[in-house]
């Protein structure tokens, strides 16, 4: 048999509160005798229900649970039940003013409303009190919350991409601080997330927050999986870069950001972050590298995040779900593309020592007659490690590394196209002695053919 429990909460209150007086009030005590037990009774700490602490009750509050118990037993312990008045009191021009102020002017609270009827002679002093107009509000569905999401805006409705690979979502997880090497180092996780199934395209750590990490997460994800329609990342800095832009552009990929202080926009990855911190990094502990926090990182993601049943697909696994509805006849992107969309190409003049600065690096060129020139320098983001180069009428010329000690034994590059290092032979020119031989009379000498 179920147990019996009180059928609601003013019933639990009274069933208290007889707890508390009720073997008084069955006592036939004199006046003074009840003064002394209601006394001792004050001191004492109880825990009405409801609450998660104990607090102490007047002598005047139990004398009256002790005069109502004896007058209607359990039924007059009962609390009185609070009427929540519709602003009953307020007139229909009141109301009418009120509501009207509120739909003009979303963003002024209740008590500037009510300060500056007051002010303007329109209400009267005491006359309304700010719960009657908070209830008013209320029961008009002109409450400040959503007045305030409404303000210049529509209401946010839950969405999702129409299908896996339409729209990838991108951010940053700052996670707990590193010690390596003795050192502590900022821990910081880079996702790629498909929004209509909520599996993880591409996840990996960093030390930084930069452009050029997200890029190199984008681009292995590119090589795995076919590209997004759409790529949707945070509004910082970070990742509105030219080289990232550039790279959306030459794949078809549409780069988008939210508003400016909207993180509700990207709650699914939000969500995901939080999943991340419960099951993966709140318990990394000591880790020597960041090798060991990727595999940490994809253990998770592949072995439970994958396969979880998720809230959001009505139970089903992200895995099963990217995998279903993924078009199969669309590929990844192949590598000669890639590496075309990743090239990045800027102006820059030769110096006269035939050199160019490319990302605050010195690269020297062997074409001594493009010294003084702007040229089109160029590099490839899909391997930085390779050196950039040099696009000049048509041709591909390519930079090295200066090598000063090098340079010594080295001769000078010839400073027009197709002059030899070297002239071929001496040439005498002497401009002072040709001088002296006009002076005196002499006849210039001939060069033999």
């Amino acid at each position: 048999m179920d147990t019996l429990t009180p059928k609601d909460h003013a019933e639990e209150v009274a069933l208290f509160r007889s707890q508390v007086v009720g073997g008084l009030a069955r006592c036939k005590l004199l006046r003074g005798e009840l003064a002394k037990e209601l006394l001792a009774l004050s001191q004492k700490r109880l825990r009405p229900p409801g609450s998660s602490s104990t607090r102490t009750y007047s002598v005047p509050t139990l004398q009256r649970w002790y005069y109502a118990y004896q007058g209607g037993g359990l039924a007059g312990l009962r609390p009185d039940s609070r009427h929540q008045g519709h602003a009953l009191e307020l007139s229909p021009e009141q109301r009418e003013l009120l509501l009207d102020i509120r739909r003009e002017y979303p963003s002024a609270s209740v008590a500037l409303i009510l300060r500056t009827l007051v002010a303007d002679g329109r209400l009267a002093k005491d006359e309304v009190s700010p719960p009657t107009i908070r209830r008013l509000f209320l029961d008009s569905g002109l409450d400040r919350v959503p007045m305030r999401d409404g303000q210049g805006r529509r209401a946010r409705l839950k969405w999702q991409a129409e299908r896996p690979g339409a729209l990838w979502q991108g951010d940053v997880c700052h996670g707990p601080t590193l010690k390596v090497g003795g050192k502590s180092l900022p821990l910081r996780i880079h996702a790629l997330l498909d929004d209509a199934s909520r599996y993880i395209i591409a996840i990996e750590a960093h030390h930084t927050e930069q452009e050029v990490d997200m890029l190199g997460l984008f681009v292995a994800a590119l090589r795995r999986h076919p590209a997004p329609d759409v790529l949707y990342l945070d509004n910082g800095s970070t990742y509105r870069g030219d080289a990232l832009r550039l790279c959306c552009e030459r794949i078809g990929t549409s780069l988008l950001h939210p508003s400016a202080g909207d993180p509700e926009a990207r709650g699914k990855i939000e969500r995901f972050w939080r999943s991340l911190r419960q099951g993966c990094l709140d318990f990394l502990g000591d880790v020597a590298s960041l090798h060991d926090v990727n595999v940490r990182l994809l253990a998770f993601v592949d072995q439970h995040y994958h396969r979880a049943p998720h809230g959001g697909l009505m139970g089903r696994a992200p895995g099963t779900v990217y995998a279903e509805g993924l078009d199969p006849d669309r590929a990844p992107v192949a590598e000669e593309k890639l590496a075309e969309a990743l090239t990045m190409r800027a102006r820059r003049r030769v110096r006269r020592d035939t050199t160019v600065s490319v990302d605050g690096t010195i690269w020297e060129l062997d074409q001594g007659f493009l010294a003084g020139r702007v040229v089109t320098v160029a590099r490839c983001l899909l391997d930085l490690a390779s050196p950039p180069w040099v696009e000049h009428d048509g041709q591909r010329l390519a930079l090295h590394p200066v090598d000063a000690v090098k340079n010594a034994r080295r001769t000078r590059p010839p400073r027009r196209e197709g002059e030899p290092a070297m002239p071929s032979r001496h040439v005498p020119f002497d401009p002072p002695k040709a001088l002296v031989d006009r002076a005196v009379g002499r006849k210039p000498r001939k060069e033999k053919p």
